[in-house]
């Protein structure tokens, strides 16, 4: 099942894709829920960001080969830091290149969206119970300023330098599912969360030891090798097995407030 949350008519809704249909969701998406009988073309519709997270939990060095094109040790415990929700854009949305940066970089992802309140899970627990579904996400980073600064909360959390979506899609198997980043058409990344150093389950145990988890906060899995710059006039489409393709283009702002290429 694939739920998207757009906007029609000036309202804002969740739906469940059928065929090329988004069938409105009556209830709340983290519960039992029922869909309206009638459906509209997703065509017509504005799709946004698939939720809207308390926090993102995000995991650095995920993949070893990542780690060594960083040049960092792959790590003993998940290494965890945090992206502000005001960083949340949705597909088709303009990521902002920063004036204080010279360097921007994507870094595609597979991020899952917890569905009940989530704490101190036990090895016993079956942590599957509490993820929603999975969504596709770009971590964007300002390289320059994430080296410079040695801890990474600047360069990872301007405005528009959180991407995700198209739409939450349940019952995938975290284990096994493929990644690509594309960027201007050109394939820059590609990986398979068979590959993780820390599983699904396990960054959500670890994760849930530390904090309280809500129902629509995202966790972001890390990001395989093949990072690279994104420039203005960039397009970037990330593509999950089993979700669709979350696309992105890079722009700059002027002191005007206009936006340019």
């Amino acid at each position: 099942m694939k739920i998207y949350r757009y906007r029609h008519n000036n309202k804002t809704d969740y739906g469940v894709l059928k065929e090329d249909r988004l069938f409105k969701v009556i209830g709340s998406i983290y519960k039992r829920f029922e869909l309206a009988e009638n459906g509209i073309p997703i065509s017509e519709t504005t799709l946004l960001p698939p939720v809207v997270p308390s926090k993102i939990v995000a995991v650095g060095r995920n993949y070893k080969e990542h780690a060594d094109e960083r040049g960092r040790l792959v790590p003993e415990e998940p290494l965890l830091f945090l992206k502000p929700p005001s960083a949340v854009i949705g597909p088709d949305d303009i990521i902002i290149y920063p004036k204080m940066s010279k360097r921007v970089d994507y870094e595609g992802e597979l991020a899952l969206i917890i569905k009940k309140k989530t704490g101190h899970l036990s090895e016993e627990d079956e942590v599957l119970s509490y993820i929603l579904g999975y969504t596709c996400f770009n971590d964007v980073t300002a390289r320059d300023l994430q080296d410079k600064d040695g801890q990474w909360t600047r360069g990872k959390s301007f405005d528009t330098f959180a991407a995700v979506g198209p739409c939450i899609a349940t019952g995938l198997d975290p284990e096994k599912i493929r990644l690509k980043t594309f960027l201007n058409g050109k394939l820059r990344q590609s990986g398979n969360t068979q590959n993780f150093i820390f599983p699904v389950p396990e960054l959500v145990k670890f994760i849930s030891s530390i904090m309280t988890l809500f129902p629509g906060d995202i966790i972001t899995t890390g990001t395989p090798s093949g990072i690279g710059p994104m420039n203005p006039g960039d397009r970037v489409d990330i593509q999950i097995e089993g979700i669709g393709t979350l696309t992105n283009k890079v722009m700059r702002t002027h002191s005007s407030g206009k936006i340019s290429f």
